[in-house]
Parts: C-alpha cells; structure tokens; sequence
C-alpha cells in the first residue's frame, strides 16, 4: 500500500498523464491517499514558510484539506456541469482524488529549508501543481483539448483569487488600525 502511495506521488511530481487514466490509482484508498497528499503539502508550506514567518502548521493542514475540496467543487462545476465535453460524466469523488493527486509536487517544499530556498521553490511547486491540476483535469474529464483543460483550472484559480482576495479585505475592516488624520 505504501508502494502504491510512494508510486502516485511520483507519476504526478512527473506529470504523468497515465496516472489519471488508471483505475487501480481510484479505488477505495484513492481518496485517503489524496487527502494525505493534501495534508503533507499544507504541512510542507506551513514548513517552508516558517524560515520567513511564523506559520501554524495544523492550520496549515486543515487549510490544505479546505482547498483541495474548493479547487475540487469549482473543477467540478465548471469541467463538467457548467463547459461539459460529452464524455465529461464522472463522480465528483474522481475529480476530488484528481486533485488531491496534482498537488505532489508541493511535497518539494520540505526541501525550502532556508530562506534564501523558499520563495524559490514555493513559486516552482506552485507552477508545478498548476500544470499538474491542467493535466489531471483534461484526463479525468476526458478533454479533447489542452487550451479546454487550462480554462476550467484557470478559471477555477481566478474564482479561488477573487473570494480570497474578497475575504482578506472584507477583514481589514475589522483590523485595529488607527485613522491618522
């Protein structure tokens, strides 16, 4: 099993489009192994990060868990509900574990063990998992095109941003900074 584990975090830190075609890779562990995937790559930023700042490492790990499963839905919905191809019909648990699989490569960041390393190498995993997300998704959803595949990720990222970006400053409010006048 730990073979097996070791064997999908490579094929996708390789970018390996048959990982995605293989059913043995979504059988009944699939998702405790994507969720697994997810927790180590918060735990790998949460690490990375901490040469630079503090940065809670649990919370971290439940970050990673929140944004795999909204990477996940908006994948979902605008891959196969909203701009369907015609054999786009798959179970949402398929595209959960497809996106759980892509982001191995930010498993890289244990290595950003000094700051000099770290914005380096977390702007190159985060590319990495990108392309990683462009691949899993135009197989999982069996997309004919690359140009397609790249449009429901991107645009998954640019909803992900703004609601982010939304959240953060619909907090700044709520800051205690004084008002210099």
């Amino acid at each position: 099993m730990f073979a097996q584990f070791l064997d999908i975090i490579f094929k996708s830190i390789k970018l390996d489009k048959n990982l995605y075609k293989d059913t043995k890779y979504f059988g009944e562990a699939g998702i405790y192994f994507a969720g697994l995937i997810m927790i180590l790559d918060g735990v790998a930023g949460a690490i990375a990060a901490n040469t630079i700042v503090k940065t809670s490492i649990g919370i971290s790990g439940l970050t990673a868990i929140l944004t795999w499963l909204v990477w996940a839905i908006f994948i979902y919905v605008i891959g196969v509900k909203i701009f369907p191809d015609k054999e786009s019909k798959i179970p949402f648990k398929k595209v959960l574990i497809a996106v759980g699989y892509a982001h191995s490569p930010g498993l890289l960041r244990f290595f950003a063990v000094t700051p000099d390393l770290v914005l380096l190498i977390v702007f190159l995993t985060q590319f990495w998992i990108f392309a990683s997300l462009i691949i899993s998704t135009k197989q999982i959803l069996n997309l004919k095109s690359n140009f397609k595949a790249f449009g429901v990720v991107f645009l998954s990222f640019l909803i992900i941003a703004f609601l982010s970006i939304a959240f953060i400053m619909s907090r700044m409010n709520a800051l205690p900074i004084s008002n210099i006048s």
